[in-house]
């Protein structure tokens, strides 16, 4: 075969994040590539496309699941067996949907950037860092092409690894329209809904993703505070704690005098995630940067009221169907929130809106623009 591509998906594994979740939607869409699939015994599971593929079976340790030992194992193999499997399998080009590709070898590949955001935030003695600031340049240096999320991401690599921009492409995420859509609920099953996510029957606001620092949440919880009527209202945060982080913002809601009304639901279940974005008030989601910003996106896909920041790729993925927000003010929180909850002709102008904006998104385009980019 003349164009043997291969697809990395080492990084798949049970409980999804941002990342997972593009590579496991996109990969169907790239058919018309007749690529090898490279693949984890939970990927087969969780890949419902993978039948159309040639299938190459690779160890189940190498995801985000296993931690950081995960990510060195994943790094070992990608340099030490990655490049074997390409050269045995006669490959032409690997497309890898995070940017890691096996370095100094005669391997063509392309790679996806989602962000780079542990060097705008970087933790200290945090293994990303070094990752970003050494492998990650290496790695974008000898790619053939690079893709990535959003114009604002672009602008990162342009300017912390001096890329010509002519070497970046960015293509926009999208969202499962079988899956985030409007539901309609009978008022018995959202309040019971609400008591199984242990909540009470009161409206509540969503906060959807992980609890790094850079989410702002201690923000969110201290602008949720300052409503004049917080107490007829909750505050729901879904996604994997962060036991570094998680316990100051339980401590700030306690200060507060808010335990009660700020509900910490950890990792929801895919499943479950329209049927929490349908039911709340609003997203609000004031993270300080987002590469693209899914939960955004699956919210006005579900015709939920979004409050997002004016920073980064948020303002690309909300277009005109959010109130934007400084997410540095607090105030400025607090008064989108409030407006939000006590003006129901903007929680429905919003919710058009954003059914409109989530639309001209789709995983096709996606993959339709993906596959132009490897066809080159």
């Amino acid at each position: 075969m003349s164009h043997q591509i291969l697809l990395n998906l080492s990084i798949l594994f049970s409980q999804p994040t941002g990342i997972a979740t593009y590579a496991a939607n996109l990969f169907p869409h790239l058919q018309p590539l007749n690529p090898t699939l490279l693949i984890s015994p939970v990927a087969e599971q969780r890949f419902p496309g993978a039948s159309h593929f040639t299938c190459y079976s690779i160890p189940s340790n190498l995801t985000p699941a296993q931690g950081t030992k995960g990510h060195f194992r994943r790094l070992l193999w990608t340099q030490l067996q990655l490049s074997h499997i390409y050269q045995t399998l006669n490959c032409t080009l690997l497309f890898s949907p995070i940017p890691e590709a096996p370095l100094y070898t005669n391997c063509r590949y392309v790679v996806m950037v989602h962000d780079l955001i542990p060097l705008r935030f970087p933790r200290p003695l945090s293994p990303l860092t070094p990752y970003f600031r050494y492998y990650i340049p290496q790695v974008l240096a000898q790619a053939q092409h690079i893709l990535c999320n959003s114009i604002a991401t672009a602008q990162d690599i342009i300017d912390f690894f001096q890329v010509p921009a002519a070497k970046i492409t960015p293509i926009p995420l999208a969202y499962d329209n079988q899956h985030f859509r409007q539901l309609d609920f009978p008022k018995d099953d959202a309040r019971r809904t609400k008591e199984d996510m242990g909540g009470e029957t009161c409206p509540y606001f969503l906060y959807l993703g992980r609890h790094d620092p850079y989410k702002n949440l201690h923000r969110l919880i201290e602008a949720f505070a300052a409503l004049p009527n917080c107490r007829d209202y909750q505050l729901w945060i879904a996604g994997s704690p962060d036991r570094r982080y998680t316990p100051t913002l339980q401590t700030l809601a306690n200060q507060l005098n808010l335990l009660d009304r700020v509900k910490f639901l950890d990792y929801v279940p895919y499943d479950q995630l329209p049927t929490i974005l349908n039911q709340a008030i609003a997203l609000v989601f004031p993270s300080l940067w987002e590469g693209f910003g899914l939960p955004v996106l699956e919210a006005m896909a579900c015709g939920t009221p979004v409050i997002t920041s004016n920073l980064s790729a948020l303002p690309e993925v909300a277009g005109d169907a959010a109130i934007l927000v400084d997410p540095y003010n607090t105030s400025e929180i607090t008064a989108a929130m409030q407006t939000v909850a006590t003006d129901s002709q903007l929680r429905s102008h919003l919710s058009t809106l954003g059914l409109n904006r989530a639309r001209q998104f789709s995983w096709a385009k996606t993959g339709q623009a993906t596959v132009e980019v490897l066809n080159l």
